[in-house]
């Protein structure tokens, strides 16, 4: 697993409109705050990403983007965000590289059944690509908070 202080592993990948997103567009420009969730529209990956949208001004205040990740394809993430309106940006890991980069695609267990799948896990990268922060297994309530105020010592 990952861990602060070492450099973020690159990644280019789709967005919800099929225009690949890359981790050195933003080099030295924006913090960028990588999110990865299990599913689009299930209840928890809903909440964390409502979370971080009504955050995202702030974000934005303290130069950082917010980028979620999960295997979901384009038109999945697209619907996610009209449902929901939501305002941050979505990339479509389909191959699963950008998971195995950054270490979130693990064997979990749910109700005695173990099978792989995204543990939900936020990475904040500072301009300079290094890993500030590297958090595994986090709960979706309060996250986006938590993470803003990561950020906000940057």
């Amino acid at each position: 697993m990952l861990q602060a202080k070492q450099p973020a592993p690159a990644f280019s990948s789709p967005n919800q409109h099929g225009t690949t997103v890359s981790l050195a567009d933003f080099a030295g420009k924006q913090h960028v705050v990588l999110y990865f969730y299990p599913k689009d529209d299930t209840p928890g990956c809903t909440i964390e990403a409502n979370e971080f949208t009504a955050l995202v001004a702030e974000f934005a205040a303290h130069n950082a983007v917010v980028i979620g990740v999960s295997k979901d394809d384009c038109g999945s993430h697209q619907a996610f965000i009209d449902k929901f309106g939501l305002k941050v940006e979505l990339l479509a890991d389909t191959s699963g590289e950008v998971c195995a980069a950054y270490g979130v695609w693990q064997e979990k267990e749910k109700n005695g059944v173990k099978k792989m799948g995204i543990v939900r896990s936020t990475f904040v990268i500072d301009k300079d690509g290094t890993l500030v922060t590297a958090q595994y297994q986090v709960t979706p309530n309060g996250h986006a908070q938590a993470m803003l105020d990561v950020v906000k010592q940057l």
